[in-house]
């Protein structure tokens, strides 16, 4: 994976290769044509003195270069860099990926990360060569250029969905990235990849880099789906989800290529940029799986589980609030018992999701007022689960995709009934914090022990050391490790029983089959 230390040479090497891992990660800006192009650009290699690397292509934009027609920079998958990078830079790229700009301008952005606007650009500027207004248009830009060539939507429509405030800022700057006007960069693409069959259709391919391990997510988000909110078979995802514009519907499959596609309905088109910023999450579609699996595979212990996972993901969040409620309830108890639960607090306190059919999840404030009315269990995580809420509804505990690690981690140690699982699990599927290791997991230390790692915590966290800056890709291995519990032989299983009722201990057949994370803390 590349990294702001990479030298010139190691970038040349890469493009003079045309390989394909490296797309997404940086840009290749050649004088003599003009263009910037992804490292896999099939066109002849331009000599070494006309080349320039932008580790975005909104610094190539600010530098007066176009994006080539022939390889299309705009589709490769986003850069893994910015989730393994938790400083202010990396912050910024996943806040604006969320939509922050259009919705709360360069000063919103730079009141989240803790900076004025000015400062927030210079140090942008100077990191990535492009200020966050300018990251914000090439983000916008590559929006566009999915829906002009994945839908038929009309061109006014894509403007807005992009989030740009006109059609004419949408056709100058579609005509100054891609040097071509809209209509145009339409024309060009390929049959397969329109949904003309569905008139004005929300159907794109969201691009990632192989291997995917689609049916340990899908296995996944089967083990968690809140019915009424979510619906997950062994091949999709779907969900209902609360957008700034009003409620939304997606869902997430793979298509006969192998292709990620999101299908959408929304009630306002300008949230698409941000739906689809949360799905990539959610997925982990911007993920680097070679430079994971080879880091990993390096290790004995792992290479078997490599071999056998290849491109495992880690799942986020598509709603950071939501995920730290669900994290609550599911504390030290199984899987099934935490879906019971969450589908129960659902079902009394979500709200329908207008035209779209099906619920959301309920809102922070629903959950404050009359979650104790609907929840069961000890008092104290009853208490817990509704502080929380009620802080996260005051706005006195943020969390976001664009906090410090530290800070956010430290803001949720300081609630009560948050201890340090939640927090780091949160971080993990919130952030998309790849160096995450959860030693007090009973699946994870179970996990361990079956592939021969020690299994008592502080020996395993020593050893997980090594493994850095991929611990969340080992923690997810080891859920999967943990090998099935036999069947006691001779009992009988009553009507309507379930044997996860009964132990005492986290189910650990839930992990094995890529499903529940336990834990006896908090």
């Amino acid at each position: 994976m590349t990294s702001p230390g990479m030298t010139f040479d190691e970038r040349y090497r890469a493009i003079d290769s045309r390989d394909a891992r490296f797309d997404g990660q940086f840009v290749t800006a050649v004088r003599s044509t003009g263009i910037y192009c992804r490292p896999s650009c099939p066109a002849r290699t331009p000599k070494p003195s006309n080349v320039t690397f932008y580790p975005t292509s909104a610094a190539a934009h600010e530098a007066g270069y176009r994006a080539c027609k022939r390889c299309l920079p705009e589709a490769a998958p986003g850069s893994p860099l910015w989730n393994v990078r938790g400083d202010t830079a990396g912050r910024a790229m996943r806040l604006i990926a969320d939509g922050v700009v259009e919705r709360e301008g360069v000063p919103g952005l730079a009141r989240r990360l803790g900076y004025s606007p000015r400062h927030l650009t210079r140090l942008l500027t100077a990191e990535l060569g492009a200020g966050p207004l300018a990251l914000s248009r090439a983000h916008r830009a590559q929006t566009a250029r999915m829906l002009l060539v994945g839908t038929d939507l009309p061109a006014s429509h894509v403007a807005f969905s992009a989030g740009f405030s006109s059609v004419r800022q949408f056709n100058d700057t579609v005509r100054e990235v891609f040097g071509m006007p809209p209509l145009e960069l339409r024309a060009r693409r390929r049959a397969k990849d329109s949904t003309a069959s569905v008139p004005g259709a929300i159907d794109l391919v969201l691009p990632h880099r192989g291997p995917l391990d689609a049916d340990g997510l899908f296995a996944w988000m089967a083990a968690r789906a809140v019915a009424g909110v979510e619906d997950a078979t062994t091949s999709s995802f779907s969900r209902f989800i609360r957008l700034p514009g009003g409620p939304a519907w997606f869902e997430l499959r793979l298509d006969s290529e192998g292709r990620v596609r999101l299908r959408a309905r929304l009630t306002q088109l300008a949230d698409l940029s941000a739906l689809v910023s949360r799905a990539r999450r959610l997925f982990d579609l911007d993920a680097d799986p070679l430079a994971v699996d080879g880091e990993l595979s390096r290790h004995p212990e792992l290479t078997p589980l490599v071999a056998g996972l290849p491109g495992i993901r880690v799942p986020g969040a598509a709603d950071p609030h939501e995920m730290l409620i669900r994290a609550m309830i599911g504390q030290q108890i199984t899987v099934v018992a935490a879906r019971t639960a969450l589908t129960a607090l659902a079902a009394a306190l979500g709200e329908p999701a207008g035209d779209l059919g099906g619920r959301l999840f309920p809102t922070m404030s629903a959950i404050a007022e009359r979650g104790a009315e609907v929840l069961r269990g000890p008092g104290a995580r009853i208490r817990a689960v509704t502080g929380a809420a009620a802080a996260l509804a005051a706005g006195t505990l943020t969390l976001t995709p664009g906090d410090d690690g530290p800070e956010q981690r430290a803001a949720l140690l300081a609630m009560p009934g948050i201890g340090p699982w939640t927090a780091d699990y949160v971080r993990m599927r919130v952030l998309g914090d790849p160096d995450v290791f959860l030693p007090g997991d009973v699946a994870v230390r179970a996990g361990a022990g079956a592939v021969g790692l020690p299994a008592e915590p502080r020996t395993l966290t020593a050893w997980a050391a090594r493994t850095a800056p991929w611990r969340s890709y080992l923690t997810a291995h080891l859920w999967r490790a943990v090998p099935p519990r036999p069947e006691p032989v001779g009992r009988r299983r009553r009507s309507g029983f379930s044997p996860d009722a009964e132990a005492p201990a986290p189910d650990t057949r839930e992990a094995a089959a890529g499903r529940a994370p336990t834990r006896t803390e908090d």
